[in-house]
């Protein structure tokens, strides 16, 4: 296992915020420094415990698909060597590989969620109303089937507490019509291609998230992170079927061990046993590996 790092403590940058996994710098006015810890969080509750590695993991994945997907729409990506701009041996281990330098945005108030296939809070949605988020699905879906078409079914980002799911129409009202309309066409168009590609590494992507920025001008771009495994459930398809919730390279099995505890999911999380921490680890790696090739240095 390697080393974990809970919390950044850089002191030759102004702090500007700290999210559920990721400690936020400001570098000049026009630039931020992200670095991603290995908390982790889960039912919108950050655990006590970080998961070894899990930061560096989610670094080299967004990375690969920002390169990637650069095509589609700009990301906030600067090219500039996180370990360029801190001072000091410690604060340079601190961040490498599991920092970024990025453009400094204004982010929209909405996740993008795509969905692609019938699991989580959108299958209980269908199993009560036969839609998702207001949209109208077919008869007879069963657990886990993929659906006949991506949807696109955005949330307001909650700063405490949950993410909650919102119409388009709402989505238009928060950000403009035209916006939204643009939010969800290259939020579909990522995911179809992220998805395309991940088939032919074993892995279906049954959905994920995209938070976007603006720019000075206006333009779109893509911000956070991009279909890793915080913001994605990946499935590995030889074991998928439908009927079942399928197991997945991701926070799943975390998911899966505290729904066993008597938690109500408000803070304080429970404490990780080191078998779950050390499972969750090694489950972050194999998806970064299976999707990109690519081993943690």
């Amino acid at each position: 296992m390697g080393s974990a790092l809970y919390e950044s403590s850089l002191k030759s940058l102004p702090r500007l915020g700290r999210g559920k996994v990721r400690d936020i710098y400001a570098v000049g006015d026009d630039k931020m420094l992200i670095v991603v810890s290995d908390r982790l969080s889960a039912f919108d509750v950050v655990l006590p415990d970080p998961i070894p590695d899990k930061g560096r993991v989610l670094n080299e994945m967004a990375n690969f698909w920002f390169g990637r997907l650069g095509h589609i729409v700009p990301n906030q990506l600067t090219g500039i060597d996180p370990q360029s701009v801190v001072r000091g041996e410690d604060e340079m281990a601190q961040v490498k590989d599991r920092s970024i330098v990025v453009k400094k945005l204004k982010p929209l108030p909405i996740e993008a969620v795509v969905r692609g296939y019938l699991i989580g809070s959108g299958w209980k949605d269908y199993q009560n109303t036969g839609t998702v988020c207001g949209i109208a699905l077919p008869k007879g879906l069963a657990q886990a089937q993929k659906l006949p078409e991506p949807i696109f079914t955005p949330a307001t980002k909650a700063s405490d507490g949950h993410d909650e799911n919102i119409s388009f129409e709402e989505t238009a009202k928060l950000i403009g019509k035209d916006v939204a309309e643009k939010v969800r066409d290259i939020s579909i168009r990522l995911y179809k291609e992220a998805s395309d590609y991940a088939a032919t590494r074993g892995i279906i992507i049954a959905d994920t998230k995209f938070e976007f920025g603006t720019d000075a001008k206006g333009n779109l771009v893509l911000i956070d992170e991009a279909l890793t495994a915080d913001s994605s459930r990946f499935w590995p398809a030889d074991s998928y079927q439908v009927g079942v919730s399928p197991p997945s390279f991701d926070k799943q099995y975390v998911r899966d061990y505290l729904e066993t505890l008597d938690w109500d999911k408000t803070p304080p999380a429970p404490k990780l046993p080191p078998e779950v921490i050390a499972r969750t680890s090694q489950k972050y790696k194999e998806a970064l590996e299976r999707l990109t090739g690519r081993k943690l240095a």
